[in-house]
């Protein structure tokens, strides 16, 4: 990363303008992937069908090229976010800490914690449902199959339900963030812009909270 250290990326600016583009893919593809996941609620047959698309989209390349898009995005991410703390931190006088967490929001707080959460249910979350490591009925194909074996137990449920409220969180400051770097910063915009990060926030936890409350209620089985 020395070399993104350098120019106009080595600035607050430029991590902020990194923090915003690689937030926009990743933003995109937490919807993508709910839309997609939520399928579970039209049956078996759909559900498939959709992971069969992926796995065969453009002879089966499309999807690691999107996976290794993802990663350079989540690399950029952390980066920006944990270069725009430090420098905040080397920045900031001892007497201002205060005023600071009044001025401030409970997500803003917790954004550590959160991208910390995060980053532990991705890993788990490749390991249960991409390769079945941490899956015991885990079926290649299977993709109806896995959720339902896979939500079917209390202590994973629980664990995808708080990762999904940390995802929430750190939605609604990325967003946040994202729109005040592109200039969305006026008084006249705050409440609007508030309103859409809360209204994108909770879209994406409601939908994927649902699919394992579904299946421990027996509403898909």
């Amino acid at each position: 990363m020395a070399a993104v250290e350098t120019g106009f990326f080595g600035t607050t600016v430029g991590k902020k303008v990194v923090m915003a583009a690689s937030g926009v893919i990743l933003f995109g593809f937490v919807v993508g992937h709910m839309i997609g996941n939520l399928q579970v609620y039209l049956g078996p047959e759909a559900l498939d069908h959709y992971g069969e698309f992926l796995r065969e989209v453009g002879h089966g390349g499309a999807l690691w090229i999107a996976r290794a898009g993802l990663l350079i995005a989540v690399i950029l991410h952390i980066w920006a976010a944990t270069s725009l703390t430090l420098t905040s931190a080397a920045a900031r006088p001892i007497g201002y800490r205060q005023k600071a967490w009044r001025e401030s929001t409970y997500a803003s707080r917790t954004m550590r914690w959160s991208g910390a959460i995060l980053a532990l249910f991705i890993v788990y979350h490749l390991l249960h449902f991409t390769t079945g490591t941490v899956h015991p009925s885990f079926v290649h194909g299977g993709v109806y199959h896995n959720v339902i074996t896979g939500f079917s137990s209390w202590p994973v449920s629980i664990f995808y339900i708080v990762a999904q409220l940390a995802l929430g969180l750190h939605l609604y400051h990325g967003i946040w963030s994202m729109l005040h770097t592109l200039g969305l910063s006026h008084p006249q915009y705050d409440r609007l812009r508030g309103g859409f990060s809360t209204l994108f926030a909770l879209i994406v936890v409601v939908g994927n909270i649902s699919i394992p409350v579904a299946v421990l209620a027996g509403v898909v089985k």
